[in-house]
């Protein structure tokens, strides 16, 4: 018997697992404005270390994945009704651009689009 192709998931969780280098224009947590009925994506800086981890671009630790610390305040907030619109604004809006890495657009693009579908059907959305 052949073996069988993985399936979507299997794929996509096999490739959650490569090494991505950080953008070093920063980083964005996207979020659901239900009351506004909006996506939200904010920017934060960061610095990259030698062994390619973010860090504060003030004091020099390593950003947690897990929180902690004093929190941080963005550099830039884009808000919008559609994947799309949020994404032009991240791409066309005025220069600088947020954005450095083709890798990060692309993922910025798909999770736009899981949290736009999240806002039109009512579900929790949760960054991956």
């Amino acid at each position: 018997m052949p073996d069988q192709p993985p399936t979507r998931q299997q794929l996509d969780d096999q490739l959650s697992q490569r090494f991505i280098a950080l953008d070093p224009a920063g980083y964005f947590l996207i979020r659901i404005d239900r009351q506004a009925q909006e996506l939200v994506a904010e920017h934060y800086g960061n610095g990259i270390d030698g062994r390619g981890l973010a860090t504060d671009p003030e004091t020099g630790e390593v950003l947690s994945c897990r929180g902690g610390g004093p929190p941080r305040q963005p550099l830039a907030v884009f808000r919008g009704r559609t994947a799309k619109q949020v994404g032009i604004a991240l791409t066309e809006g005025p220069s600088p651009h947020p954005l450095s890495c083709l890798d990060h657009a692309l993922y910025l693009g798909r999770e736009l689009q899981r949290a736009q579908a999240c806002l039109e059907q009512g579900l929790e959305y949760v960054q991956d």
